[in-house]
C-alpha cells in the first residue's frame, strides 16, 4: 500500500499485504501531515492532545482573565470549551489519523466524548472552587491533567474507530 493508505484491518492482519503500521484501535486512513515529523501515530495522538489541551487550558485563561469576575468560572469553562472542540476534532481527523467518511459521525462521537470530559471537568472545578476554596486557574490545570487522560481511551477506542471488515477486502 503506497502513500500511507490504510486499511480498516489491524496492524496484524496477514491479509493486509503490507508491514506499514496502522492507526490505533482499528481507526482507518492514511496516515496524517504530522506523520512526516513524528513517524509514530501514537505519539503524534498524544502530542496534538497535548496541544489541544494547552490551548483549552489557554482558552480558559483567557476567558477567565477576560470576564470571571463578572461571569464567573463556569462561563469560562463553557466559552473555552466552545472554542477548543472544533480544533479539536480538525486536528485529530486531519493531522494524525487522516480517517476518511463518516464525518458527522465521528464529529458526534467526538463532542459525545469531549461532552463527557466537559461535564467532568464542570463538576470537578465546582467542587475544587465553590466547596474547596481552591483558586480557579490551578484547580483547572490540576482537573485538565485527568480529563485529558480519560479522553485519550475514548478517542482511542470511540471516537475515531472503525469497525474491521469481515470476510474479504
Amino acid at each position: 500500500m503506497k502513500d500511507h493508505q490504510l486499511t480498516d484491518r489491524g496492524p496484524h492482519d496477514p491479509s493486509s499485504g503490507t508491514s506499514e503500521a496502522t492507526p490505533p484501535a482499528g481507526m482507518s486512513g492514511g496516515a496524517g501531515p504530522l506523520m512526516r515529523l513524528v513517524k509514530n501515530q501514537g505519539l503524534a495522538f498524544l502530542l496534538v492532545g497535548g496541544f489541544n489541551t494547552a490551548l483549552g487550558t489557554a482558552w480558559f485563561i483567557v476567558w477567565q482573565l477576560a470576564v470571571g469576575d463578572q461571569l464567573g468560572y463556569h462561563f469560562a469553562i463553557v466559552a473555552g470549551y466552545l472554542c477548543n472542540v472544533l480544533c479539536a476534532f480538525a486536528m485529530y481527523r486531519y493531522l494524525v489519523f487522516r480517517v476518511r467518511g463518516h464525518l458527522l459521525r465521528d464529529l458526534w462521537r467526538f463532542v459525545v466524548v469531549n461532552f463527557g470530559a466537559f461535564a467532568i471537568n464542570m463538576a470537578l472545578m465546582t467542587l475544587a472552587v465553590s466547596v474547596f476554596g481552591f483558586p480557579p486557574i490551578p484547580a483547572q490545570i490540576v482537573i485538565t491533567a485527568v480529563t485529558a487522560t480519560a479522553s485519550f481511551f475514548g478517542y482511542r477506542d470511540f471516537s475515531f474507530s472503525r469497525k474491521k471488515r469481515s470476510g474479504s477486502a
